[in-house]
Formats: structure tokens, sequence, C-alpha cells
């Protein structure tokens, strides 16, 4: 039997990354004061950014249509985990939805994934990727992407604004949502959706994970070895990903080893994670 949506989400707690790129972070306040659904509020979760980040999201907040928090930690290097756990401790939904903080919403983003939301399941959406002139053109303030239709991606599909646009077909819930309940490749924090209590219960993020990459996936490993399974946002849930240059990647080689070391005890639990706040 279908939960009618008022059942199932009180309240859905955004949380979205940042570090160091208020332009960037404003573009995607800015899709997500649009939504449909009022029933969320955004937790920044800042990985020790400058004050200008601070400024302009204390400007925005005055008149921000939901309760908008700003959650900081010093900047100490990459520490995404802690950063994400951080946020989650002081947001109050009990749901949470991922975001980074380079992409942009459509106006639906959040109605959907209430409505993809399921107890015993996470949802793993995907993304869009915008090019670097399309950016820039972006970051000038008159271009609400966001709010664009379907036919006008298509036109930016062909003049190579982004990438691809068959994840923007929208297709309903269904079966084929779980075909893939114990994959844990390809699910990002970008836009990844969580039970508040599941989270909890694998203690969050494992902020053993410092310097770029894999966190999310060990998240997602242990969610799905404590019974959670993976429900596929794909054709229903996508976000629009600004460009950037890529993040220095350090130490991904090392977190790729403590990912595969983590995979093959079947961990469930983070050790360093989310308790000590």
């Amino acid at each position: 039997m279908t939960i009618p949506m008022d059942d199932k989400i009180k309240l859905v707690s955004i949380i979205v990354s940042t570090y160091n790129w208020p332009e960037a972070l404003a573009v995607i306040l800015a899709s997500l004061a649009l939504q449909t659904s009022k029933r969320f509020e955004v937790i920044i979760a800042d990985d020790g950014s400058k004050a200008e980040t601070a400024a302009m999201i204390a400007g925005v907040a005055a008149d921000y249509p939901v309760r908008l928090s700003h959650v900081r930690q010093e900047d100490q290097g990459f520490r995404a985990a802690a950063a994400r756990n951080r946020a989650v401790a002081k947001s109050l939904g009990d749901y949470l939805l991922f975001l980074d903080g380079d992409c942009a919403v459509f106006p639906d983003f959040i109605s959907t994934h209430i409505r993809l939301a399921e107890k015993g399941c996470f949802v793993a959406g995907n993304r869009v990727l915008l090019s670097e002139s399309f950016t820039k053109e972006a970051f000038s303030g008159s271009l609400e992407f966001y709010r664009w239709s379907f036919l006008r991606f298509i036109k930016a599909r062909f003049d190579g604004s982004v990438n691809r646009i068959m994840p923007l077909f929208k297709l309903p819930d269904g079966f084929f949502r779980k075909l893939i309940i114990n994959k844990w490749q390809g699910a990002k924090t970008c836009n990844l959706g969580i039970w508040r209590d599941d989270f909890y219960k694998v203690n969050g993020f494992d902020e053993s994970f410092v310097g770029w990459g894999h966190e999310d996936a060990e998240l997602v490993n242990r969610l799905i070895n404590s019974g959670v399974a993976r429900k596929d946002g794909r054709f229903a849930s996508t976000v629009l990903h600004l460009w950037h240059r890529d993040q220095p990647r350090d130490n991904e080689s090392q977190n790729m080893r403590r990912l595969l070391e983590h995979i093959d005890n079947k961990a469930c639990v983070a050790k360093d994670g989310l308790d000590k706040y």
C-alpha cells in the first residue's frame, strides 16, 4: 500500500556542502528558493570557507522562504565528511537530502524526492553537466536555467551548453527503481536522499576519509550492508552541475584503499562518525 506523502515526511533537511565558492552557492540557493514544496530547511555544510561565503549566506537568509542555517568548520584541508556530519547534527528534518554547492535544482526537486522516498531505502539521483561557458553565463544572474523547460534544454544540448539531456526525461515510480538495490557504485552526495534514522544507524559519514573522494561511496556501502536498499532516482530527480576545475586528488588512492577495506570487512557503522556531535 502506498503511504500518503504527508504521513511519510514531515520535514526535509537539505544539506548543501560548500567551500569558498559563494557565487555558485548563491545560484544553488536561488534554485532551492523556488521549490514547489516548502516542507524543507537548508543547512550549509561549510568546509572552512572565508568570510565572503558567510556574508553571502547572511544576506540571503534575511528573506529566504525557509530556515537557512550556516554550519562552518575550520579549514584544515578537504574534510567534506566531517562538514556534512556537523550539518546533519544541526538539522531538524526526518529526511536528509544531500546536495553539493555546485548543483542547481529544478523547482520540483524536493517534491520529487518526497514522492520517491520509501522506508528501508535511500534514493540516488544523477546529474547533467553544464559547460564552462554556460556556467559563466549563469553567474551573470539573469540566466535562471533551473526554470527551463525540457525543450529549451534540447537546444542547450545542440549548442554544447550541457553534456546530455536523457536524464531530464521523467518516469514515474515503479518496480524498475529497485533493480540495483545492492549497487553502491555511482551513488553520489551531489543528489542523495536518506532517512535520518538510517543515517544515524550507520553513524553518518566516516571522517577518516580526508581529501577528495569516496566518502559517499563508503557511506552508501554501509547503508546497504545495514539492510537499506538503493532506490534509483534517475529519470525523476536530476541536478544541474556547474562547471569547475577538478579538485586536487592527492588522497584519492588512500581513500580508495580504505573504501575497499571497508567493503571487504562488510562495515556497517562508521568508527569515526556522527556520534561525536
